[in-house]
This record gives C-alpha cells, sequence and structure tokens, in this order.
C-alpha cells in the first residue's frame, strides 16, 4: 500500500519563543523558522503544543501564521493548530488560520470535556465544513483525556477535508490497524516511535525533535523510504538520547532549552509552563550531545 503525504515527510511542531517580559519574539519565530526550512522541513505546524498554544490569544495565533509565511513563503507547508474543547471557538480558530494564510488545519482532540466518539466526530466535522483547507487530527489521549477511536478516524477519513492522523496514541497495534482499515496518512506524533510507526505504514512524521535534530530525521525518512531500513535503524539508535532528553520535562520546555544551547532564539516560557532549571539543563546537555547535537554552550 503506497499512502501519499498530503504536507510532505518531514514537519516539526514549532516553539514559540517569549521575551523574558512574555511578550512574543517575533525575530526568534523567524530565526527558527529559517533554521527549520535549513534543515529538510517540508512542513512547520505553529499553534500546536510545543507552540503552547493555550497560553498565546487569537490575534498571537494570526500573526504566527503571517511571520513563518513572511519566512519560508511558498517552499514550507504551514498547518496551524485550531482546536480546543470549544466546537464553535475551533472554527473561529480555523476561519482564523485559513484568513492568515496557512495550509492546513491540526486539530486536536476536545481535550477536559471528555464527550462520547459521537461528539467528537461532529466536533471533527464541523471544524472540517468550516474552511476549504485540509485537516490533519491530532490524537493524544494523554493530554486529551480521550481517545479517538479506531472506529472514529475510519468513518471521519471519509470526510473529503480529512485528510491525515497525527498519531500520539502511544498504541502501534491500533494505529496499524487503522492504517489497514482506511489508509488514512499518518505521521508520527511520538519522536521515539518515529520508525516504529514508519514500519506499520506511517507516511512520516510531526516531530518536536526536529529542532534539534531534523537533519537525523531527514535521513532516517529518506534513507527508509529509500528501502535502507537499516541506516534508517542506525539513525534510530543514535537519536534515542535526543528522544529521552527532550521529554524528560514538558517538551516545550526542553525544546527551549535545547535551542538556546544550540545558540538559537528558544526564548523563555509562558506559565504555566516554567523554564528549565540549570540541573535540567545539565541533564540535557549531555542527552544532547549523547545524539550528536553540536551545541555552543
Amino acid at each position: 500500500m503506497q499512502i501519499t503525504p498530503p504536507f510532505g515527510r518531514l514537519i516539526t511542531a514549532m516553539v514559540t519563543p517569549f521575551k523574558k517580559s512574555g511578550e512574543i519574539d517575533w525575530s526568534g519565530i523567524e530565526s527558527i523558522a529559517n533554521h527549520l526550512v535549513s534543515t529538510g522541513h517540508d512542513g512547520i505546524a505553529v499553534n500546536g503544543t510545543t507552540g503552547e498554544a493555550p497560553t498565546t490569544s487569537d490575534d498571537e495565533k494570526d500573526e504566527i501564521v503571517k511571520v513563518v509565511r513572511k519566512v519560508v513563503g511558498s517552499k514550507i507547508k504551514i498547518i496551524a493548530g485550531a482546536g480546543n474543547n470549544e466546537t464553535s471557538h475551533s472554527i473561529e480558530q480555523a476561519q482564523r488560520a485559513a484568513k492568515a494564510g496557512a495550509d492546513g488545519l491540526l486539530v486536536v482532540t476536545p481535550y477536559y470535556n471528555k464527550p462520547p466518539q459521537a461528539g467528537i466526530e461532529a466536533h471533527f466535522r464541523a471544524i472540517a465544513d468550516a474552511t476549504d483547507l485540509p485537516v490533519m487530527m491530532y490524537d493524544i489521549p494523554g493530554r486529551t483525556g480521550m481517545q479517538i477511536e479506531p472506529d472514529t478516524i475510519v468513518k471521519l477519513s471519509e470526510h473529503p477535508r480529512i485528510v491525515a492522523l497525527k498519531d500520539a496514541k502511544g498504541d502501534v497495534a491500533s494505529t496499524s490497524r487503522v492504517i489497514k482499515r482506511c489508509g488514512i496518512p499518518v505521521y508520527s506524533g511520538d519522536d521515539i516511535l518515529n520508525l516504529p510507526l514508519l514500519s506499520v505504514g506511517a507516511v512520516g512524521f510531526v516531530s518536536v525533535c526536529g529542532h534539534t535534530v531534523g537533519k537525523d530525521l531527514r535521513e532516517m525518512l529518506d534513507s527508509w523510504f529509500a528501502g535502507n531500513t537499516s541506516r534508517a535503524l542506525e539513525i534510530h539508535q543514535k537519536l534515542l538520547p535526543v528522544f529521552t532528553g527532550t521529554f524528560r520535562t514538558q517538551g516545550a520546555i526542553l525544546t527551549k532549552a535545547a535551542l538556546n544551547l544550540m545558540g538559537l532564539p528558544g526564548g523563555y516560557t509562558r506559565l504555566p509552563l516554567v523554564d528549565a532549571t540549570d540541573a535540567q539543563i545539565a541533564q540535557l546537555r549531555e542527552d544532547l550531545r549523547a545524539g550528536g547535537v553540536t551545541l555552543r554552550s
């Protein structure tokens, strides 16, 4: 089964760098977007979990899309987060993202409310019907409290604008069955499962570690799809310290710290996230170096 990746193969969910004052560092956004372009990305996901979307306003989200678009032009696809636990607000965010210039929408399962599957299905359909943009569903039950069940994914895959699934469920067997049933393009949303998900039919990654090891992930993908599975495995094993180290605490916290160590403007977090401690940064430095990442500090 050959499945076409609708947004390319390598996407990273980009951080939103903040100044110490809490304001967005707009030049930092430009620098990080340029960095992702230079390391082989096909797409950039903005206004998601790693972008600290729960802490940014709708106006800020619009401007982030516009600033990244100015940097990447038409070379790179921009997928904008447009999901929360209120369907009407999610629709508004989707429409605003479309107007701001996004190429697609990343829509997470409604969180906290714990709706039944009928409500989850209706939520995704309402957002997909609200714009002409293609939609990537985002299944991450560890954060939302509810999974998108396989039957629901299969039904939603029939919608003409629901074109992909970001899978962070951590259940490779379930995802394998979904791919077999409906052929929806699946993107790994959990870096340590990138290679295992490729092995069951995933088309690419929506990574966090792409900030630090984008070139390696690009090579992993190119090797896998060229049939060089042994090289893909070598890269996976090389990057294990990075995959582990980035998520010793919340991923945005340590990704920002990692960018700062690389000499890039990762910046600060916004509450309720807090910046990495000295001890966490020291451990992260060891993890990154063990995975072959070049640091400036």
